[in-house]
């Protein structure tokens, strides 16, 4: 049904980071169009939980974001169910070791059509939308865009043109629709876990001293969509203790 509450579309958002935004942004009065790849049950779990703060409030949308034909759909089925579309969170990642030497073609292709071709085409497809709104779009990006690991040289590649991506949006789309990114340094260690050491090297590099929290991601990607960032587009806010600073 219409809605007369800002809409957002959410890629990534069944759990970990992703999750929070959801969360923050529902907390904040936004609907919610909430995409997932294959955390079914975790989708299911958070969408109980928001319907039952605000009920017909959240849509559940299922992509491989790989897929290029289901990039317009999503924003397309977002747009039909609500009405409208105000913002786009491009949150989804793919993360995996590509240390050089090693790589492959699929693994470049993979990480390249998540981190970097999705946000663009979804951006695209979104822009008409975006543009009556006079909305935004927030890029989750990675502070290894700018300094990468040496086993992640692809996945940083790949974040590194999301970086890109996100500055050539936000003048392509000026100035109806304003475009940022948001790059996370430690907030959560990866599923499979992280070797002690490399974990006390990281956070030894962090001036801070310690990991974030999925909040701290989900506050800033809030105010980059409200209207007290009215005036920001094309920048990259570093959420990551201070570890840019070397």
């Amino acid at each position: 049904m219409p809605t007369s509450r800002r809409v957002v579309l959410v890629t990534g958002a069944a759990r970990r980071v992703g999750a929070a935004i959801a969360r923050r942004l529902h907390a904040d009065g936004w609907d919610l169009a909430l995409h997932y790849r294959a955390s079914a049950s975790d989708m299911q779990a958070l969408i109980a939980e928001l319907e039952t703060a605000r009920a017909g409030s959240t849509l559940k949308l299922q992509a491989e974001l790989t897929a290029f034909d289901r990039l317009p759909e999503l924003v397309a089925r977002t747009v039909g169910h609500y009405g409208r579309l105000d913002a786009l969170v491009n949150n989804a990642s793919a993360f995996y070791p590509t240390p050089a030497g090693s790589a492959t073609p699929a693994q470049w292709e993979e990480l390249f059509a998540v981190n970097a071709r999705a946000p663009f085409f979804l951006s695209q497809a979104a822009a008409p939308h975006l543009r009556a709104a006079r909305g935004a779009i927030v890029n989750i990006a990675d502070i290894y865009a700018d300094k990468p690991r040496a086993d992640l040289a692809v996945y940083a590649a790949s974040k590194a043109a999301l970086l890109a991506v996100s500055r050539g949006l936000a003048v392509s789309l000026a100035p109806e629709v304003r475009v940022n990114a948001v790059s996370p340094g430690a907030i959560l260690w990866p599923d499979g876990g992280i070797d002690p050491g490399m974990q006390s090297n990281l956070l030894a590099q962090t001036p801070l001293g310690r990991v974030g929290d999925p909040d701290d991601i989900a506050g800033t990607v809030a105010w980059l969509l409200g209207d007290s960032a009215s005036y920001i587009t094309g920048q990259v806010v570093r959420v990551d203790g201070g570890r840019a600073l070397g």
